[in-house]
């Protein structure tokens, strides 16, 4: 089982509602999503998606990160839907065991996941005694043997998250990766005592808001190795000395990438947009271009399983 880690930004939730409506009805891919704007019509569009097509997901309560500072707020825009879908109450646990048990009983909350922060003492009694309490269903965590362990034979599920995305400073510094291995975590999951998997996708873990116009296009795509892993090919244009002529960086990047789909005879429902705004010689913009990589990832992910 798959569990994606996306912010709840316009592309990455694009990402998801055309990945809902292209695959159905979709047991393999799992979506956690952050919520980290005070404008919540993306994210109600997302979610009447997910209702129509069955997608499961779960919400994060607590963000810790963007515009959202109060689960209040998340319930006061998304309580109507909610009410109507199933879903996963999903909250980060750094130090606030108290504040989230609050929040269970207010909310008569049940299932929920809990998403490990860096802070938390996974040895500690009061962690052990709330993790394996009737609230909790699934656990998030990096890679933890002693948690492994603890956990064992509980009954909960346990999720390992990995940062799989290398982050460059620069976009033309991935000319110089031109590929590298992204994860294999898919294949030996279940061996190694994890219900599911996740990662935050073709982005970094870090949270970065806004985007300056670059010097450099790149676009990152996944793909299937022979022996299963699953890596990724970085396909960035080459002038790149200044920020001129966005349509022309985008076209020198697009060719590389649309060379490599055909002649590996990829074809998802995300490259194949990728290779319509090739051919017909058209910018989408950065947006877009990230939402094509994000949602080609679910569906290389999706295939595999």
């Amino acid at each position: 089982m798959y569990f994606p880690y996306l912010r709840g930004r316009q592309f990455e939730l694009i990402a998801l509602r055309e990945f809902a409506h292209e695959r159905g009805d979709n047991k393999n891919v799992i979506p956690i999503v952050e919520p980290v704007k005070k404008t919540f019509n993306s994210i109600k569009i997302a979610l009447n998606k997910f209702k129509e097509l069955r997608l499961n997901f779960a919400l994060i309560l607590n963000p810790q990160i963007g515009e959202i500072g109060d689960y209040e707020i998340i319930f006061e825009h998304l309580a109507e839907i909610l009410n109507l879908i199933d879903w996963i109450p999903a909250f980060i646990l750094n130090r606030n065991t108290a504040d989230i048990q609050y929040i269970l009983k207010l909310k008569g909350l049940r299932k929920i996941m809990i998403i490990l922060g860096d802070s938390v003492d996974t040895g500690s009694g009061e962690f052990l005694n709330f993790v394996k309490s009737d609230y909790v269903e699934y656990i998030v965590s990096k890679e933890n043997r002693t948690l492994k362990k603890s956990l064992r034979n509980s009954g909960k599920r346990l999720i390992r998250l990995d940062s799989c995305f290398n982050q460059q400073r620069r976009n033309a510094d991935y000319l110089r990766i031109p590929e590298e291995k992204f994860t294999e975590e898919h294949l030996f999951y279940n061996e190694d005592g994890y219900f599911g998997f996740s990662d935050f996708t073709t982005l970094p873990d870090e949270y970065i808001e806004g985007a300056t116009s670059p010097y450099a296009i790149s676009i990152h795509l996944t793909y299937k190795k022979e022996n299963d892993e699953i890596w990724i090919r970085h396909f960035t244009s080459e002038s790149n000395d200044d920020q001129a002529n966005i349509q022309g960086k985008f076209a020198e990047a697009a060719e590389k990438a649309v060379n490599f789909l055909d002649n590996q005879q990829i074809n998802t429902h995300a490259s194949n947009e990728l290779r319509r705004y090739y051919h017909e010689a058209r910018y989408p913009g950065l947006g877009i271009i990230k939402k094509i990589s994000i949602k080609h990832h679910l569906e290389v992910v999706n295939n595999i399983l």
